[in-house]
């Protein structure tokens, strides 16, 4: 699976709060490539493909470049491979399929209007559900065939052990839905962000116990 924390391009004010789909003016072409731009270069995405090769590397999982971390630069060429991955996904669902099909691929906070768990749904369920540039609910076609877009272009670069339809389906799947998951750290990250502002601000303002003197 493709982690992609820069995927989950938000759509909400600088302060994190949230905007309604109707304030948001249609982005253009432009836009979009500089969308595209800024969350590929994001160094959220480094970390996230260290953490998507270590996890290929030790579950032995594609593309199969072997099992040790250094032996024959295993483990590089997983990140690099990675790396690639979130490149050519960024590019084709929100840029190349987001123009085509006039699709507005940024994430939109659902915020304090809804439970956790409701929206940890609305989180996850963004994957295959976005807005159209005039503001409509519509199918994410834009992410569903910019990962399949993506699946295919990898085998120009993976190894041939890995260049089979089976693996072409299982990225295209796992990066549809990895592509859910990572808007868990937009939609949640605000909060968290003010619980830690919060705790420390208490922490600091806790006047010192000193011992009175006798």
């Amino acid at each position: 699976m493709t982690i992609s924390f820069a995927h989950a391009q938000t759509a909400a004010t600088p302060d994190s709060s949230v905007q309604s789909a109707a304030t948001l003016p249609a982005p253009s072409v432009s836009e979009k490539w500089n969308f595209f731009v800024s969350e590929t270069v994001s160094p959220l995405n480094l970390v996230a493909a260290g953490l998507d090769a270590t996890v290929s590397q030790l579950t032995r999982s594609s593309p199969l470049y072997g099992r040790h971390f250094w032996r024959r630069d295993a483990f590089l060429k997983r990140f690099t491979a990675t790396v690639a991955d979130n490149s050519s996904q960024n590019f084709f669902a929100d840029f190349v399929m987001a123009s085509a099909l006039h699709e507005d691929t940024r994430y939109r906070r659902e915020g304090d209007s809804d439970t956790a768990l409701g929206r940890l749904g609305y989180a996850i369920s963004r994957a295959v559900v976005t807005r159209t540039d005039a503001g409509a609910r519509t199918f994410n076609w834009a992410n569903v065939i910019g990962c399949a877009l993506s699946a295919v272009l990898s085998n120009a670069y993976y190894p041939p052990i890995s260049r089979t339809a089976s693996v072409g389906l299982v990225n295209w799947g796992t990066n549809v839905a990895g592509s859910g998951l990572t808007n868990i750290a937009p939609e949640f990250g605000p909060d968290v962000g003010r619980w830690l502002k919060h705790h420390f601000s208490l922490h600091r303002a806790k006047p010192s116990q000193v011992n009175p003197s006798h």
